[in-house]
């Protein structure tokens, strides 16, 4: 069997696809898939006597499990200090983020592996540099997309946008997700039948709203349902 792979992309910012993205790796590790990490481009990183880290990049490594045979620099090749747009962030470093380089680095991954689990920044059009897109990423990889909604008033339209987004860069939606960010959120159920009807299909999962700092394991149940249906991607 090939290695398979898969871009974990949200309608925004702070919507849940690092907790999402952990739970899949964890869950295909249990059925016993080789599974390599990536967070391509991320801002957002602290100082440590390695050089600059990011959270969301340690924590699919530590998802991926003890004894992670790669190295950061291949999970989280492009790594900016401050946390705002990666294209400003790469821009003020003087850095131009590459993403054939990006790609080089996920074939090298994926030739040991079963499954690549890519976590892009942001949203879907975020900005990794003047000309390109986390979309152009994705399509770029030629992987299919678990799209993260974060459920929170305003996600109808994101929903709608992202899935345009999709379409139009033909990146193949592999699933979608229901991530309850707005523990006041209203009228739950009304807007979880309004983006059933738009995406055709009813979501792989829905997390309910979980304090911070929920670690990852605590979505078992998630993670083998989205699992199951990673298998048909």
């Amino acid at each position: 069997m090939s290695t398979r792979g898969i871009f974990v992309t949200g309608t925004d910012t702070g919507v849940g696809k690092t907790v999402i993205a952990c739970a899949l790796v964890r869950a295909l590790r249990e059925k016993g898939a080789r599974v390599a990490v990536m967070k391509p481009v991320a801002s957002g990183a602290f100082h440590t006597p390695a050089g600059l880290r990011n959270s969301d990049a340690l924590a699919l490594m530590e998802a991926a499990g003890p004894g992670y045979p790669y190295a950061y620099e291949d999970v989280n090749p492009y790594c900016f200090e401050p946390a705002i747009s990666p294209h400003i962030a790469a821009k003020e470093a003087g850095i131009a983020v590459d993403a054939g380089m990006i790609r080089q680095k996920y074939d090298r991954l994926a030739t040991k592996v079963d499954w690549v689990v890519v976590e892009g920044a942001g949203g879907w059009f975020a900005p990794i540099n003047e000309h390109q897109t986390m979309a152009d990423l994705a399509w770029t990889l030629a992987v299919p997309a678990l799209l993260v909604v974060g459920l929170k008033l305003g996600c109808l339209s994101h929903a709608r946008l992202t899935r345009l987004g999709l379409e139009s860069h033909g990146v193949p939606l592999a699933g979608w997700v229901v991530s309850g960010i707005d523990q006041y959120m209203t009228r739950i159920e009304a807007n979880l039948e309004t983006l059933e009807r738009l995406f055709g299909e009813p979501p792989l999962a829905v997390v309910p709203h979980l304090p911070a700092g929920t670690d990852a394991i605590a979505l078992t149940e998630v993670a083998r349902a989205l699992a199951e249906r990673a298998i048909s991607f």
